[in-house]
C-alpha cells in the first residue's frame, strides 16, 4: 500500500459524511379490517406451499443429485 492510500481514503469517507440522507417518513395505521383466523390460516398454509414444500423436496432428493448418470 502507498503511504497516500489513507490520506485518500479519509478524504473519501469525509466527504462522503457530509452528503444529505433522505429519510424514509413511514407512518402506521390500525388497519381498516381485522385478519380473521381464516385469512390467517389461508395465508400460513399458502407460505408453506409456496417456499418450504420445493426445498423440502429438494433436500429429500439431495442423495439422486449427487449421484452422476
Amino acid at each position: 500500500m502507498s503511504v497516500l492510500t489513507p490520506l485518500l481514503l479519509r478524504g473519501l469517507a469525509g466527504s462522503a459524511r457530509r452528503l444529505p440522507v433522505p429519510r424514509a417518513q413511514i407512518h402506521s395505521k390500525p388497519p381498516r379490517e381485522q385478519l380473521g383466523t381464516m385469512d390467517v390460516a389461508i395465508g400460513i398454509t399458502s407460505c408453506f406451499l409456496c417456499f418450504l414444500l420445493p426445498a423440502g423436496w429438494v433436500l429429500s432428493h439431495l442423495e439422486s443429485y449427487k449421484k452422476r448418470e
